[in-house]
């Protein structure tokens, strides 16, 4: 069993420490993932010669002035390179926060949509677009966030009623307040849909649910990426409290750490994590799931060097299910949870076979 040593938050010099050894293979990790988006950005629907990627790029990074034909510059800087980075940066958020509640709650099967945050979000989405909520003032996006945070909130506060303000039962009560929200604000997306939207409308809406990076451009990714940052970073400062949290909350807190805000902590930055990527890209099944258990099955158990493998593997399988969601059908573009499904399902029934006979 871990020491109160072991998961005693570092001091400055142990976090120096930490953060040069986890300084290789993070920077390994992000070269990984920038090759992946480059490949995002070759590879898509219109064969565009790599000259003219690189062209591309040396203009809008290093302001040069090369000679680049204006519409294959605006689709690849435009177009290609922010659904590639957004796509990264949601499958890296996605994993990282299955990698969190999955400690936390001692469950296999834990995600990031368990929380009923990708329900509320749709509610939010079909409220501020279908029904008309704030007038047009409101944003699929905007509302899509807000819907998340209200179902979120609903969950926290259903989970504390139900007797789980204690850490021993707490995790159980989320797990089942989260189904309960989920449910809900199901059934209330199905009924706005059925009562005010048109055909078009009801077509995009469920487009959007399915997982759609066609809209995004830089503004989202101006949003993803410092949220999706900023979560590794809070997370990772919190690797050794997650290794305690693998004995259980007893166990964690009697080598020292403070479970309740721990849980809180970490709960609140994987939930702000998952509102702000569906309310970009919508509900994207799987990458919280699935990767977590990859990420484990190649580098073992300790969260130091599991959740920066969870986001590089997350960011890169993300960013390849994008360019498929692109090529797979000549002059169509499906939805990107299609694909995670297709290649998640099949995935974690293998990894379930493989648990059942180790």
């Amino acid at each position: 069993m871990a020491s109160k040593a072991d998961v005693d938050m570092p001091d400055l010099n142990d976090l120096g420490k930490r953060v040069r050894s986890l300084s290789g293979p993070v920077c390994g990790g992000a070269l990984i993932v920038c090759a992946a988006v480059l490949c995002g950005v070759v590879i898509g629907e219109t064969s565009i010669g790599f000259d003219v990627v690189l062209k591309t790029l040396s203009n809008n990074f290093l302001g040069t002035a090369l000679s680049v034909d204006p519409i294959e510059s605006g689709l690849l800087w435009n177009y290609r390179l922010t659904r590639a980075i957004v796509a990264a940066c949601c499958g890296a958020g996605l994993a990282i926060s299955g990698v969190v509640l999955q400690a936390l709650l001692r469950n296999a099967l834990a995600e990031p949509y368990l929380l009923g945050i990708s329900a509320g979000a749709s509610t939010g989405a079909v409220l501020a677009t279908v029904a008309g909520l704030g007038g047009g003032a409101i944003s699929l996006s905007a509302g899509a966030f807000a819907g998340a945070l209200t179902a979120f909130g609903l969950v926290v506060t259903l989970a504390h009623f139900a007797g789980g303000s204690t850490a021993k039962h707490g995790s159980v009560q989320i797990v089942l307040a989260g189904i309960a929200g989920s449910q809900l604000f199901n059934a209330l997306t199905a009924f706005i849909i059925a009562k005010s939207a048109n055909a078009e409308q009801a077509k995009g809406i469920m487009f959007w649910l399915m997982g759609n990076l066609s809209g995004v451009r830089w503004p989202d990714v101006q949003v993803a990426a410092p949220v999706v940052i900023l979560g590794f970073i809070i997370i990772v400062w919190h690797a050794r409290y997650l290794d305690a949290f693998t004995f259980g909350t007893d166990a964690a807190a009697s080598v020292g750490v403070p479970v309740r805000r721990v849980q809180a902590v970490l709960i609140l930055t994987t939930a702000l994590l998952t509102a702000a990527m569906v309310s970009i890209v919508g509900s994207i099944g799987f990458v919280g799931l699935v990767i977590p258990h990859m990420a484990r099955f190649l580098v073992g158990h300790s969260h130091g060097r599991l959740i920066p493998a969870a986001a590089v593997f997350g960011a890169v399988f993300l960013v390849f299910a994008d360019i498929a969601s692109r090529i797979l059908i000549p002059g169509q573009v499906l939805p990107i949870g299609v694909i995670t499904a297709l290649i998640g399902a099949p995935t974690f029934a293998l990894i379930l076979i493989r648990g059942q006979r180790t």
